[in-house]
């Protein structure tokens, strides 16, 4: 690949935030003729560098490669290895933006950070793009009320069952997938058949237990429905 619009990150929920980079990205591969390409990381660095300090994940991997591929031409997952953490700023740039990807231009967020321990900046991309031959495009913050959106506040949200500023941020409802599990029938007998769902991957991050107004996609149909997440109290089921 020598002849790419790159950016480079976790992408984890791919929001408001991170939609306004790849509509950039996406405006200027246009603008040169170059060809838009996202490298995300697999897993999240936390989990190499850091792993009590971990979040859960806002998407898996398939769900944000999907959320991906919708906006730019390719998707490349770089996988996180200790290797690739302990890369100074210019080593990363070198090995991964030049020698891999063959970045002509790069594209990446107000508060992106490179390298290890992130200490690259934006002025050392720009520096680094001068000499090697890149430009450097930075994408201001998208603020709700004066705070960047950001995975961060996000998952705070999630966390605490704050759906509605959840998908307000996200630009979309918040989503999970499901394997469909056979359960005990008992819906059957009331007229009232549901769909059980194994539990997702565990670095999901699942909103707090309860009920939820929620919309199915089943074999390309949707249908509201209600949602129970957690102990079954009618039944006696925890």
């Amino acid at each position: 690949m020598s002849n790419a619009a790159l950016t480079i990150g976790s992408f984890d929920g791919v929001h408001r935030g991170h939609q306004a980079v790849l509509a950039e990205l996406s405006r200027v591969a246009r603008e040169r003729g170059l060809e838009s390409v996202v490298v995300t990381f697999e897993p999240h660095p936390l989990e190499i560098v850091n792993p009590a300090a971990a979040p859960r994940l806002l998407t898996l991997p398939e769900e944000k490669l999907e959320q991906l591929r919708a906006a730019v031409q390719r998707v490349e997952v770089l996988p996180f290895t200790a290797e690739l953490a302990r890369l100074g700023p210019e080593e990363f740039t070198r090995e991964v933006l030049l020698r891999r990807f063959g970045v002509r231009q790069l594209v990446i967020g107000y508060d992106h950070g490179f390298g290890r321990e992130r200490s690259g900046d934006v002025a050392l991309l720009r520096r680094l793009g001068a000499d090697a031959g890149f430009a450097v495009a930075e994408v201001d913050a998208v603020r709700d009320g004066g705070q960047p959106v950001s995975s961060t506040l996000i998952r705070t949200a999630v966390a605490h069952g704050d759906l509605t500023s959840a998908a307000r941020w996200l630009g979309r409802p918040y989503s999970l997938r499901g394997v469909v599990q056979r359960g005990e029938g008992r819906g059957r007998t009331i007229g009232i058949p549901t769909i059980n769902l194994a539990a997702p991957d565990a670095r999901k991050l699942l909103p707090p237990d309860g009920v939820y107004a929620a919309r199915v996609v089943w074999r390309g149909s949707r249908y509201d429905a209600m949602m129970n997440q957690g102990p079954r109290p009618t039944f006696g089921v925890a």
